[in-house]
């Protein structure tokens, strides 16, 4: 038996004959044999989604249609650039808590269908770090629909009623201050509105009407909160300010889908503007955090192969007293408790929304943990496709109310999402300085 290095030897010799004889056959014009070599190409790792816990949830292809995550895939795409995304070989790390995305899942599952036409979207935010635990669809808002979009983005009914809220709070109002009963709200004058650059914009034209019956009562804020009564939130924003509303909004973190600026018509108060869930849900998170408003984000990391690329911490800023964020939580602790869901079973609060003539319906509430809303609409317009006689989930609906879908959703996912999570209590509003009424008393 020869030994290995005679043999290794042999065969090296006679690839260099071999080679000889090649390169004497093709000539001088031949290429050098490195160009000839066959090259392997390059194969790129495709990016991956991974949740708070390292663990998988999907690839990421960009294509949010087909993803198993749509909401979680859009909203992936709004926070990272192109240029970052066409690397490839990432691994994206997000908040998401799997336990927590099931729960809204679920949630919406049970009460709208993917071959609906209107879609259902869910957001779920930690309050105090603005970390997004779950964003829940039955569906890509462009799926299927003649008007493809890329956000989900809803009139806000009336759960824009709680900045309105909050700017007569910070004015000095109390919970009991009032005004009688309205069951028309008519602009008395173009200056009885007037957005944030002074120009008049009341419409003395326009009449607005509440969905409940008249009561002939008289309203405070806080049985005006508890039906959301339209007439008396027009009422209340001539009288605190339509800007102040405005700006109240602005600092709990509000912002529209069409990433335009808010509008600052009258109806304000009644929700007029198109937002996403996960806008609404983080403006609400701010009062659950004492007034602590944080950024919404769904990326913490980027690493890839060299490791980490970029990180993600939490923006924040105080932006509201304490006490008058505690102080809205106790009005819309009232309105949860004595509403239609009845709570939660642990510290809560909520606000149905439902928009103009039943465009959209919308859920918004937290506890001391995490925040979440709702919304429900059709993705072709609301103009032409309201939510009114039409079957959602298997269901006919003569209208769809903030009660009707989205609050049940909402009530369910919280339910499930907290299950197993310590109770913690809100801190309990001031009640010498809230409490009564001041100025605006009932006769």
């Amino acid at each position: 038996m020869q030994p290995l290095r005679v043999v290794l030897a042999a065969l090296g010799a006679g690839a260099l004959l071999a080679g000889g004889f090649l390169l004497l056959r093709g000539g001088d014009d031949a290429a050098p044999a490195r160009d000839r070599l066959a090259v392997a190409p390059t194969v790129v790792r495709p990016n991956v989604l991974v949740d708070a816990q390292g663990a998988v949830l999907e690839e990421f292809t960009g294509d949010c249609t087909a993803s198993r995550y749509p909401y979680v895939c859009m909203r992936v795409r709004d926070e990272l650039d192109e240029e970052l995304l066409h690397r490839g070989g990432l691994t994206i790390g997000t908040a998401i808590d799997q336990r927590m995305q099931r729960a809204a899942q679920q949630g919406i599952d049970r009460h709208v269908r993917r071959e609906d036409a209107p879609v259902a979207a869910q957001a779920m935010i930690v309050p105090g770090t603005g970390e997004i635990r779950a964003l829940a669809a039955s569906r890509a808002p462009g799926d299927g629909s003649s008007r493809p979009a890329d956000r989900f983005g809803f009139q806000q009914g009336t759960t824009a009623m709680v900045y309105t809220l909050t700017a007569a709070l910070e004015g000095g109002m109390r919970y009991d201050d009032g005004f009688p009963y309205l069951s028309r709200h008519q602009a008395p004058s173009r200056e009885a509105f007037k957005n944030c650059k002074g120009d008049a914009v009341g419409e003395p034209s326009f009449t607005i009407v509440n969905r409940e019956r008249e009561h002939g009562a008289f309203t405070t804020l806080r049985s005006g909160t508890r039906i959301a009564e339209n007439t008396f939130y027009m009422k209340l924003t001539e009288k605190v300010g339509l800007c102040e509303s405005v700006r109240a909004a602005k600092r709990l973190g509000l912002e529209r889908a069409d990433e335009m600026p808010l509008t600052e018509y009258e109806t304000f108060p009644l929700g007029v503007n198109e937002v996403d869930p996960i806008s609404v849900a983080g403006s609400y998170a701010t009062l659950s955090a004492h007034g602590k408003q944080c950024e919404p984000r769904l990326v913490t990391e980027v690493r890839g192969d060299a490791g980490l690329i970029r990180s993600f911490p939490a923006r924040c800023q105080d932006v509201l007293e304490p006490a008058i964020a505690d102080a809205v939580t106790g009005v819309l602790s009232e309105a949860l408790a004595e509403g239609p869901l009845k709570g939660l079973g642990r510290d809560a609060a909520g606000m149905e929304g439902t928009a103009d003539e039943f465009s959209t319906a919308w859920y918004a509430g937290y506890t001391p943990d995490l925040a979440s809303a709702v919304a429900l609409g059709d993705p072709r317009g609301p103009v032409m496709h309201k939510l009114s006689d039409l079957t959602i989930g298997g269901r006919r609906y003569r209208h769809v109310e903030g009660a009707s879908i989205p609050g049940p959703i909402w009530k369910s996912s919280m339910t499930e999402a907290l299950a197993g999570v310590a109770e913690t209590a809100f801190t309990k509003p001031d009640a010498a300085r809230f409490g009564g009424c001041r100025d605006y008393c009932a006769p």
